[in-house]
């Protein structure tokens, strides 16, 4: 009898170890060790053995039942651990999965530019700055060299914000701020650009946005001169737009850089494109950010992103940068 129960034993808990679901498992459990179970029966014939064999024959059971038990309950979590994987993979949702024949998303063509020319430019040696685009007075116009009656920060080129004193907090009107940021926090040499998004209070026409993209260029630097400057746009020109590009400089005034000049690129065709200012950083502009302009000079330009996103790519009014529209969103 005992080695019956055993034989009973062993085949049981090879099958339970076997089950390859959870309701192959329950179905087994009932068979094994329920109250018909051939294990079960063996308790049926105990009342005609004696107390010596009662013995043994029960605590042959309880070992059987026992090893059957546990291996049930080791098979269970192991089926429940896979139930889990597969339930987790029927309900997985992969936000970056591309179904075939479905268009991924992509970057706005603006994105695109801005991470262009911060290639180009890191490649050239530079780092990257961001700033705040909601700005104090100081760090938009005043630490810029900007007069008190500058027209810049008249209404109609502003966008104040009810916050702090009368006309203390704005949007940023350019990404210079950054420039006055990295130099409060930056003792040179300083080679750093910085995009960004800015903000004018003017009508939106088809060349012009209440809302765009800037990116500027700042270094300060022992030995720094205007022939750094002019070498520098000439080599970003190369580098972003190809080696069939030219730059020239024209002389112009900003209030933040002495000498200024705009500058423009020659397209391969000869005709020439009007991109942005640059100058060398004012003396005033140094010392506002703790720099002593007798030991240091610097040279910074900018110019708009979504102008030149725009005429790199044939767009012909700015307005459709920023519409919603999937049919020219997907062009790019």
């Amino acid at each position: 009898m005992i080695d019956d129960i055993r034989r009973i034993q062993a085949d049981a808990v090879s099958r339970l170890g076997a089950a390859a679901t959870l309701e192959d498992l329950g179905v087994l459990e009932r068979e094994l060790l329920g109250k018909t179970s051939e294990l079960t029966g063996f308790k049926k014939l105990m009342g005609g053995l004696d107390n010596e064999a009662k013995r043994e024959v029960g605590g042959a059971l309880n070992a059987a039942r026992e090893a059957m038990t546990a291996a049930a309950t080791a098979r269970r979590a192991d089926l429940e651990i896979l139930a889990s994987r597969h339930r987790a993979e029927a309900e997985r949702l992969d936000l970056s999965e591309v179904r075939a024949g479905r268009d991924a998303g992509h970057l706005h063509l603006v994105t695109q530019t801005i991470e262009e020319l911060e290639d180009v430019f890191v490649g050239m040696g530079f780092n990257v700055a961001e700033g705040p685009e909601v700005e104090d007075d100081w760090h938009n116009f005043t630490a810029l060299n900007f007069g008190e009656y500058h027209p810049a920060r008249d209404m109609q080129d502003t966008f104040f914000v009810g916050l702090g004193g009368p006309r203390e907090v704005v949007m940023r009107t350019h990404t210079s701020p950054v420039q006055i940021r990295v130099m409060e926090h930056q003792a040179p040499p300083i080679y750093s650009v910085m995009p960004g998004r800015v903000y004018r209070n003017e009508a939106t026409d088809a060349t012009h946005l209440a809302v765009f993209h800037q990116i500027e260029c700042l270094v300060v630097d022992r030995g720094i001169t205007f022939g750094h400057l002019a070498g520098t746009i000439d080599r970003f020109t190369k580098a972003y737009f190809g080696p069939g590009w030219t730059s020239r400089l024209r002389p112009s005034y900003f209030p933040f850089t002495e000498p200024s000049a705009e500058f423009d690129i020659q397209r391969p065709d000869g005709t020439w494109l009007e991109l942005g200012g640059c100058g060398m950083v004012h003396p005033n502009v140094l010392s506002n950010c703790g720099i002593d302009p007798e030991e240091f000079s610097g040279f910074a330009f900018g110019f708009g992103l979504d102008r030149l996103a725009a005429t790199r790519h044939g767009v012909t009014d700015l307005r459709e940068l920023a519409s919603t529209d999937i049919r020219f969103l997907e062009q790019f």
